[in-house]
């Protein structure tokens, strides 16, 4: 079902940081963690790593509580220091990148986007809102397996790998925009395009947009961005960080994207990303984020493979996990994912 494009203003409210814990800017505050049931969170903990061969592996799980680092732990080789894939976890960086500029005054979302191969025909009513939301009615096919149905593998692999965004923005319209919901990363790099272009300098102007106005303000260090041959950021799909940083992401969204009296992003912009576009009985979709669907309340960035940045406002929480598990399995992780809140 597809909802309306207006912020839903009956959101809970997200938690602020406490008095007397310090901003992570320049290292987390870590603490013990508070659990109503110890064993429980335990056993969960191991079951999320102690994976059997189909399920894959779970490399790391960080938990902030109240603001603190209360909880880490890696396995497979990995730790603290070791950049992880963001996969479409990239999307929901994108998003925070776009409301940047919105409150610059650079950018309006309400406009028809501006991308030169869509003025001559009907998609040129496209918005960058319906990019957002994933309704700009455009053709995509979002299979991460078949090569020769999936847009996603030459997009990022193939003929579209040099223009990423160019790759999408050529597909042809298939809905009236902003009246059919769909999946696609091939979206999300056409929004990164439009921001290479407002920001300019190509790949390196982008990059020092995001270090300066995202990343240095907030304490990410390790942010590890990839790009095309066109100087896009391949924002659908490829961003690298430490789980530490991944987490203060999503401390960022979890306060309203204020960082220690310092927007980022403004709340309504953060409203934006946790309103439901799209709900069915499996899934619930923002604007680049995802929610939990039968506890909307939650909301979290979501990559293939297994990776999510969890954050539920209601117990001042973010829940960081990184691995390789593949979609048919994944249940099993994200049922003893979702379980640890339960016990905290």
């Amino acid at each position: 079902m597809l909802k309306s494009h207006s912020i839903d203003t009956n959101l809970p409210k997200l938690p602020e940081q406490p008095e007397g814990v310090a901003w992570p800017t320049r290292s987390w505050q870590k603490n013990k963690i508070r659990t109503n049931d110890s064993v429980r969170f335990l056993k969960l903990c191991d079951e999320i790593f102690d994976l059997n061969e189909a399920q894959g592996v779970t490399y790391a799980l960080a938990i902030v509580q109240g603001g603190e680092l209360v909880y880490e732990r890696y396995d497979a080789g990995s730790r603290s220091g070791v950049l992880q894939y963001s996969w479409s976890m990239g999307k929901s960086i994108t998003q925070a990148l776009v409301g940047i500029l919105v409150r610059q005054g650079k950018l309006d979302i309400y406009e028809p986007a501006q991308v030169p191969e869509w003025q001559n025909d009907a998609r040129r009513e496209i918005t960058l809102d319906q990019l957002l939301r994933m309704s700009s009615g455009l053709e995509f096919n979002e299979d991460y397996v078949d090569g020769q149905a999936s847009d996603v593998i030459p997009m990022l692999q193939y003929e579209g790998r040099h223009d990423t965004g160019a790759f999408a923005a050529n597909k042809p319209l298939l809905h009236k925009p902003g009246t059919q919901w769909s999946y696609s990363s091939g979206t999300t790099n056409i929004i990164c395009r439009i921001l290479k272009e407002v920001v300019g300098d190509g790949a390196s102007g982008m990059l020092r947009f995001m270090n300066n106005e995202l990343f240095e303000p907030i304490g990410i260090k390790t942010a590890t961005p990839k790009f095309d041959t066109s100087g896009t950021f391949i924002g659908s799909s490829f961003l690298f960080a430490t789980p530490r940083d991944f987490a203060r992401f999503g401390l960022l969204y979890l306060r309203g994207g204020t960082w220690d009296g310092t927007e980022i992003v403004t709340p309504d912009w953060v409203d934006y990303a946790r309103t439901v576009t799209y709900l069915d009985e499996t899934q619930a979709y923002g604007a680049q984020w995802w929610m939990k669907p039968d506890q909307t309340e939650w909301f979290y960035s979501s990559g293939y493979d297994g990776q999510r940045i969890l954050c539920v406002p209601e117990k001042d929480l973010v829940l960081v996990r990184c691995g390789r598990t593949p979609a048919e399995e994944i249940d099993y992780v994200w049922e003893r994912f979702n379980g640890l809140v339960d016990v905290l």
